[in-house]
């Protein structure tokens, strides 16, 4: 395996986790057999892929801004990184209205499955409603900021949820550092040296083991995926989410990566596959980061100031692939709840969505939480959310590798426009030299 590329190895991983995992269903006992003895490999390895993400994020996030010249430059970076995602993510969802509207998915599922559907998960999505709206009603227009500030740090390390909360504290050392004169902060500075080295090493002895981790992940999905008719049921709508996020990374982003990140965006996905795969594999973001940012430095070769502050930024609050299928989901649940929905309605999609997607990442739920505010504003009920419960562990898959490829993205475009013209070119002198032959 060792001569093997990563991104091959995870792929091999998926196939083979696919084959065995079509041939336990087939027997009695093979379901038991993949939840007692192979699931608890894949989420070994995700809780391994969770355990770094926090210290990684600490230690590059607080030295890559304490490597730039001053504040102005920081801002400058924030600014227009977060632009960009407010971009990236009103276009996905514009995509996603575009196609749910051309293929009507919504027409294709009878009576008979809709009223199946509601049936089988309509408890359950009942309770996490409850559940949404209970969060929802306890928050005020300016929540989403008081959550952004922990009032313990300590206690804010201690979930991956809390993640906006340890990105705000590590924005604050890195200011802090690059306020004070060098003499004073050389000590620290040579620590998160250390510790940046450490942490990227330890990723390094995870990622031997991702092969293994996706096969048990890959297995344990198909063990435990619903009935094969109500994929069938669902099959068109799975299509159009599958096809948006296809046109959005694969067209629209390769326009972008060629036209104004000036690289060949065959080369760009060549180097983050072995993120897109793992993300595919894990659904999570968060715990895909460490491998996200190892692709960006050593395969695009964006400068770590630029990924220590763009892509853990991204983690959290870009979702480019969720919110796609956010503004999919809305008008298929529509479309079959018998909900005519106007442009007006429609454009209050792509709003809410935009919205509902920056502040999501602090509260609990976030998935379901965003699609209860955005069905609320074109005023669907909420329980038709049943609908697309039985494919929504695949899409989610899918939607992960998309929020990490359009992470990746804008961290390409912030290396190149992000922080001013002569820093741009003496960072390139010192970081993209060395393979300046490629």
């Amino acid at each position: 395996m060792k001569k093997i590329a990563l991104h091959w190895q995870i792929l091999i991983g998926i196939v083979a986790g696919i084959l065995f995992g079509a041939l336990c269903i087939q027997f009695d006992g093979g379901r038991e057999l993949v939840s007692d003895w192979i699931k608890p490999f894949g989420t070994i390895f995700i809780n391994l892929l969770k355990l770094i993400a926090i210290p990684l994020i600490i230690v590059s996030l607080i030295k890559g801004i304490s490597d730039l010249k001053d504040v102005t430059q920081l801002s400058s970076l924030g600014l227009r990184t977060f632009g960009l995602y407010i971009l990236t993510t009103f276009i996905a969802v514009t995509i996603g209205l575009g196609m749910v509207n051309i293929i009507e998915p919504g027409n294709f599922i009878s009576e008979d499955t809709r009223q199946e559907m509601l049936q089988s998960f309509g408890g359950e999505v009942g309770e996490k409603v409850e559940q949404a709206n209970e969060v929802k009603g306890e928050r005020g227009p300016l929540q989403v900021i008081v959550d952004i500030v922990p009032e313990n740090i300590f206690h804010a390390t201690t979930s991956n949820g809390n993640m906006l909360q340890v990105i705000f504290f590590s924005l604050l050392v890195g200011i802090a550092m690059i306020s004070l004169p060098i003499d004073h902060i050389r000590g620290l500075k040579n620590v998160l040296d250390s510790g940046y080295a450490v942490v990227l090493k330890i990723v390094d002895i995870i990622m031997m083991f991702a092969p293994y981790g996706v096969f048990a992940l890959i297995i344990t999905l198909i063990a435990e995926a619903p009935s094969i008719d109500m994929f069938k049921a669902l099959g068109m709508y799975a299509v159009t989410v599958i096809l948006g996020l296809l046109v959005l990374v694969y067209g629209i982003y390769s326009i972008i990566i060629y036209s104004f990140g000036k690289m060949n965006p065959f080369k760009f996905f060549k180097g983050i596959l072995p993120a897109q795969l793992l993300g595919f594999s894990t659904s999570s973001s968060a715990a895909t980061l460490p491998v996200t940012m190892e692709c960006a430095k050593e395969n695009l070769h964006i400068r770590k100031e630029v990924l220590s502050f763009v892509l853990p930024v991204g983690a959290t609050i870009n979702m480019d692939g969720t919110c796609l299928y956010q503004g999919v989901a809305a008008v298929f649940i529509a479309q079959v709840m018998g909900y005519d929905l106007t442009i007006a309605q429609q454009l209050s999609v792509i709003a809410t969505s935009t919205l509902a997607s920056i502040g999501a990442a602090a509260v609990p739920g976030a998935g379901i939480l965003m699609l209860v505010i955005v069905l609320e504003s074109i005023g669907v009920n909420p329980a038709g959310i049943a609908l697309i419960f039985a494919v929504d562990r695949p899409l989610d898959m899918l939607r992960t590798a998309t929020n990490i490829s359009g992470d990746s993205m804008v961290a390409l475009l912030m290396n190149r426009f992000g922080m001013g013209r002569t820093t741009l070119q003496r960072s390139n002198a010192t970081y993209i030299k060395p393979n300046a032959e490629e």
